[in-house]
């Protein structure tokens, strides 16, 4: 049975997270750090995001395991 679990996502996550900015052309050694330290602050934004839909899918896919387990017939009160 197919699952709505993805509809959960954010839709502007299929776009991805877009990489950082080097300004001035990167002509002084500042302007590479600063790039450095924005890039890595993006990456940290992907990998949260990756965590973020994993778990949003997971909890929905036990949440519908759940259901269906309330909704199969009981015989006799078992399972």
């Amino acid at each position: 049975m197919p699952s709505a679990c993805t509809s959960l996502l954010p839709d502007a996550w299929l776009k991805g997270v877009p990489s950082a900015e080097l300004e001035h052309d990167g002509i002084a050694v500042g302007d590479w750090i600063k790039f450095a330290d924005a890039q890595t602050g993006q990456l940290d934004k992907a990998n949260e995001r990756t965590a973020a839909a994993i778990g949003i899918v997971q909890r929905c896919e036990a949440r519908d395991a759940a259901a269906v387990r309330r909704a199969r017939p009981k015989l006799f009160g078992l399972l």
